[in-house]
């Protein structure tokens, strides 16, 4: 008779409904002295736990296509990750993890060739506002960032969070004491500027102003060599991207970013010095150089020649020594121009 009593096992569908309920309870219940949301905790944090082994395997085991499906779908139905980025404060740390895993592998999961998510996040955009601000919370900051990075995969998230007002606020989340934030944040800012080129090309030239503004005097001219060395090289990435060309050439056009790339290969740190070199061989091969651009070449054309003399990279590198011929070649050639 025992065997008639079995319960049936759950489906990914019942997970996913059971860790919704759970989430409901706790946002609801806030008194953490009450027992009963002791057990529901340990409950939600089992459901959080099986979500993730559907989602990625056991070990022994890869995750079953059509398990996935079913959980994104019904993870997707209802407000399932309003709930999870809103309790995340309240859950243990293990159980944070887990569900910034799942949040992060439901962003990838096709359904019917379709990423439900991305459709998701288009309804409910300011859930990437609580992403973003989560910066700002020691304890919650690189759960969210996690999130948010996995988010802005989706070329119409990335545009909403590259447009928004929050977008400045990675200047100073960059620069946070604390190390671990920062480098997040950085990791965020990169993925934001470099993943969707014609988005990227398209919000840079619409705010050139500004960004480089901020760009220059928060994080090339930082005083923390750390920032200092990302940002050029952040720099060197976006302008040799070849959607960014308009922007690229804007920008050697302005005889302050010069100076600041200048000083910037005058630094002790080797690594610095390359990634300015990279930026800076974009002013020299510039063949419609402004006026006051040749004048600061020419007159800083021996201190500039005897720098590249010197100049090398640890390991051989062709490309670099092709590179630096051609500058040197560009500067030695330099005739001052009227500045009509």
């Amino acid at each position: 008779m025992k065997g008639l009593f079995k319960t049936k096992p759950k489906t990914p569908v019942d997970f996913v409904r059971q860790t919704r309920e759970l989430l409901v309870y706790l946002e609801r219940v806030q008194d953490t002295r009450d027992a009963k949301r002791d057990e529901k905790m340990i409950e939600l944090s089992k459901s959080i736990r099986e979500l993730k082994i559907i989602l990625y395997g056991n070990g022994e085991s890869e995750p079953l296509a059509e398990a996935c499906a079913q959980l994104t779908l019904e993870f997707f139905r209802e407000n399932t990750l309003r709930l999870i980025i809103n309790c995340l404060p309240n859950l243990n740390l293990e159980t944070r993890k887990d569900a910034t895993q799942v949040v992060a592998n439901l962003q990838r999961q096709q359904v019917q060739s379709r990423l439900i998510a991305c459709d998701y996040l288009e309804a409910n955009i300011d859930l990437m506002d609580i992403l973003i601000l989560g910066y700002e919370n020691a304890d919650m900051a690189l759960h969210y960032g996690a999130m948010l990075r996995e988010c802005i995969r989706h070329q119409s998230v990335a545009r909403y969070v590259l447009e928004s007002e929050h977008m400045k606020k990675f200047f100073d989340y960059i620069q946070l004491p604390n190390f671990d934030i920062a480098a997040d944040a950085a990791a965020t800012f990169k993925e934001l500027l470099t993943r969707h080129k014609s988005t990227v090309a398209e919000f840079l030239s619409k705010n050139y102003d500004w960004f480089f503004t901020e760009y220059n005097s928060k994080l090339l001219e930082s005083s923390n060599y750390i920032t200092r060395r990302q940002a050029v090289k952040l720099l060197a990435d976006m302008l040799l991207d070849r959607s960014n060309s308009a922007v690229m050439t804007r920008y050697v056009s302005s005889r302050e970013n010069l100076r600041i790339l200048m000083n910037l290969l005058r630094e002790s740190s080797k690594s610095i010095q390359l990634e300015a070199f990279h930026v800076f061989k974009l002013f020299a091969a510039n063949h419609n150089k402004p006026p006051d651009i040749v004048s600061i070449l020419v007159a800083n054309r021996s201190k500039l020649l005897r720098l590249f003399a010197d100049f090398k990279t640890d390991k051989e590198d062709e490309q670099f020594e092709a590179d630096k011929a051609q500058v040197v070649k560009e500067i030695a050639a330099l005739e001052p121009k009227d500045n009509k």
